[in-house]
């Protein structure tokens, strides 16, 4: 009997809206098996739904990996959210605690579910807190598009709080000058009496004690938290602004003295092999070595055996010590241009765990075999004692190969540094049949000054000796993931869905105005993306298309539940060369230990049992760290423009809502805002398909990616905001004619040409000749 047609839906199939409307209320990735069960299908009905899920995913409204199913979002799984009010119906509402509105658009609105019978222990949000929450979709009436929140930890109390800098104004307290760009401009008054030890210039958190309808709000001093003007200033507003911990607890820095140096007993001693870091030339801390040499077996021919060996920091923090408890609440280390938070006391991170040359050092080794053509044939873990034989920064590592060493590399040159790019040439052949995601999105370099303010902004080269590092790590934390799934012992997976079907409506409907199609989501792998990035490559729009290709992923995050990382196009992958600085690196070691039978120092019962709450919480660290690097950059960046106001500068759309457009400056990267309000006499409106301002009687149209010439004419340092305006004309388009036959512009210069200084101002267009 011939198949039905999938088109053709049985009278018993539920419809594709009851498919999905089912899917959106489940918090876990589900299956076929679980939807026939719901809706009670048996026999041919499994067969048409089968159909009907196949479709549904080819459309993008739903992602499948593994063979499960579930609905694709904006927002990431799990978020910080701050609950800032109640709505009519008294829901606690939240937003997002780090939101980028260049790339997103407004924030949205969450609503944060409060339990109706709360279980003792249960977090219990209120309003000012700041939690961390995992977005649930449904459990909301059906006509509410909101998301919804179900809190898992409060991360802060009361965070009614606002941090700024205090302007003492004598006789009279002061007033609080926010740091937050969503409070600029919005100034609070501190009286006298309640100024405590604050002094000019201080950075301090003020609790906001009366509001008022003809004045600013009223506060009062809580913390005085250091002053603007002492060194590292910039980075301590980051600092505080997200609750990032930077300062050690009394238990976990004793503990961390307390360390002893490993000993060899129990361990392989590897001190033989010539193994060697390669970092940037300022690193302190130096967590993994790599060696690489030709397969002496004759049935590999063209292969190399590889090493990677990372430092051993699970022999130093024990699980449930101070150490660890302290790591857990850091996630990671955060990198500001003046400073590093690390998540281990120096003791560990600088000292015992780093891999100093011509020093004994714990570590971790992976050691591959691969082919010739870089694809992998076998590897092994291995817990050893080892001696790094060099330390290189990457450029030395570089020219050394290149035909030009220096006194370290010349002895190590042709036996240690040759081998290395011979294996790494094999992987990169691996690597170009897996075809990865490939952006090229050069990275700027803030340099400083010895007084910590911005000497100038770099952007530096990137090498093979970056790639080489790059493609071992890679390998390694596949490697890693593969073993404890072998083992079937519990894994922090670093997973990265596909993009979501908004994102992919959005990024389709952009590289239309580039005449560049996109194929359908379901067929979609990083080889199309790449081969887009490909065609723009060399024109004015490469760098506009790999920002927009970067916006429409998913954010990566930590889960012990696999979904694969869309990116790297890898079935499983996890984070296993930093332990260092990333609390999941560390869970990983721990595994390999217990699963590998390499100590009694392995990953404990508890802490297996409690990963999906620990992805959680790393997850948001990161986002929190990434948030305050970004802000950081921003605001040091700002101080440094601060004295060229009304200079003009070349930059490029980079980011636009209804309010106005985002530019960034070609010379130093640097991102400002131009208000719509401020653009010529027309009224703009926002086209989201063609990502365009389009002036509405005009047709002048200001497109992502176009370049412009803005003239700065504010900077607020600490709040790391610039505001431009523009110099340059739009793009000519359509537009409604005037009686003359001419485009009428609102400007009141009917040839197009932009107001200069002395010309006068144009009259509204109801108080021009001939209006009424």
């Amino acid at each position: 009997m011939p198949r039905k047609p999938k088109t053709e839906v049985h009278s018993r199939l539920p419809s594709r809206e009851e498919v999905l409307a089912f899917i959106a209320t489940q918090t876990v990735h589900i299956g076929k098996r679980e939807v026939a069960r719901h809706f009670g299908l048996h026999g041919a009905d499994k067969v048409a739904l089968k159909h009907l899920l196949k479709d549904i995913v080819d459309e993008g409204l739903v992602t499948k990996g593994r063979g499960k199913l579930h609905k694709p979002g904006a927002l990431p799984n799990v978020l910080v959210v701050d609950v800032i009010k109640r709505d009519a119906d008294g829901d606690l509402i939240g937003s997002p605690a780090e939101w980028d509105e260049a790339e997103h658009g407004e924030a949205p609105d969450i609503v944060v579910a409060v339990p109706r019978k709360a279980r003792p222990g249960d977090p219990i949000p209120g309003l000012g807190d700041r939690v961390l929450v995992r977005i649930a979709d449904g459990g909301a009436p059906s006509d509410d598009p909101r998301p919804v929140a179900r809190v898992m930890k409060i991360l802060d109390r009361g965070r009614a709080r606002m941090i700024g800098v205090f302007r003492a104004i004598p006789g009279h307290g002061g007033r609080l000058l926010p740091v937050d760009k969503k409070n600029l401009g919005r100034e609070l008054t501190i009286p006298e009496e309640a100024m405590a030890d604050a002094r000019d210039g201080d950075l301090i958190a003020v609790d906001i004690i009366r509001n008022s309808r003809f004045g600013p709000p009223v506060a009062k001093v809580r913390e005085r938290l250091g002053n603007l003007n002492s060194e590292r200033a910039i980075s301590q507003i980051a600092i505080e602004v997200h609750a990032i911990p930077y300062v050690f607890r009394a238990d976990a820095l004793a503990e961390a003295e307390r360390a002893k140096p490993v000993t060899p007993a129990g361990r392989e001693d590897w001190r033989k092999l010539a193994l060697v870091t390669i970092d940037p030339p300022d690193a302190k801390d130096h967590d993994d070595a790599v060696h690489a040499e030709p397969d002496p077996s004759p049935e590999n021919a063209g292969g190399f055996i590889l090493t990677i060996a990372i430092a051993d920091v699970a022999a130093y923090v024990r699980p449930g010590s101070a150490l660890d408890r302290e790591a857990a609440l850091r996630g990671n280390s955060v990198y500001f241009p003046d400073r590093v938070v690390p998540m281990l006391p120096e003791r560990i991170s600088n000292d015992l765990c780093s891999l100093r040359s011509g020093e004994d050092r714990p570590a971790i080794a992976c050691r591959v075999t691969i082919r010739a053509d870089g694809r992998r044939k076998s590897h092994s873990f291995h817990r050893i004692l080892m001696r790094s034989a060099a330390k290189l920064a990457y450029a030395q590592a570089q020219a050394a190969v290149d035909g030009h060493p220096d006194e370290t590399t010349e002895p190590i040159a042709g036996p240690i540094l040759t081998p290395l790019w011979e294996a790494y040439a094999a992987l990169k052949r691996a690597r170009d049949d897996r075809e990865p995601l490939d952006l090229d999105l050069p990275e700027r370099k803030i340099l400083l000054k010895p007084d910590g303010t911005v000497d100038r902004v770099v952007v530096p080269a990137r090498l093979d000796a970056h790639r080489l590092i790059e493609e071992m790590m890679i390998l390694a934390n596949v490697c890693a993931a593969e073993t404890l799934e072998k083992h079937r012992l519990a894994c922090m997976y670093r997973i990265h869905d596909a993009p979501s079907y908004e994102k992919l409506l959005a990024l389709k409907e952009f590289l239309k105005t580039l005449d560049i199609t996109l194929p359908q989501a379901a067929l979609l792998r990083p080889s199309n993306f790449n081969q887009i990035l490909a065609r723009a490559k060399g024109t004015d729009s490469t760098e506009l298309v790999n920002q927009v290709v970067l916006r429409s992923q998913s954010q990566a995050e930590y889960s012990p539940e696999n979904i694969g990382h869309f990116g790297l196009n890898l079935r499983r992958y996890a984070h296993f060369t930093s332990p260092i600085r990333r609390y999941a690196d560390l869970i990983v070691h721990r595994g390999l230990v217990r699963a590998l039978g390499l100590g009694d120092d392995g990953l404990p019962d508890a802490q297996a049992a409690a990963l999906s709450e620990i992805g959680a919480e790393i997850s948001a660290a990161e986002r929190r760290a990434m948030a305050a690097e970004r802000e950081t950059v921003d605001r040091l960046i700002a101080a440094h423009l601060s004295e060229r106001v009304g200079d003009i500068f070349g930059a490029r759309i980079s980011g636009m809502t209804r309010s106005g457009l985002f530019v960034k400056l070609d010379d130093t990267g640097a991102d400002g805002f131009v208000p719509a309000a401020s653009i010529g006499g027309d009224y703009f409106r926002y086209e989201e398909g063609q990502q365009a301002l389009v002036g509405t009687r005009t047709g002048e149209t200001y497109r992502l990616g176009d370049p412009v010439t803005v003239k700065l004419v504010e900077a607020a340092p600490v709040a790391g905001a610039l505001r431009f305006e523009l110099m340059s004309d739009g793009r000519a388009g359509l537009a409604p004619k005037g009686r003359g036959g001419h485009i009428r512009r609102d400007d009141g210069f009917a040839n197009g040409r932009r107001a200069r200084p002395g010309d006068k101002p144009a009259k509204p267009p109801w108080k021009r000749k001939g209006r009424k």
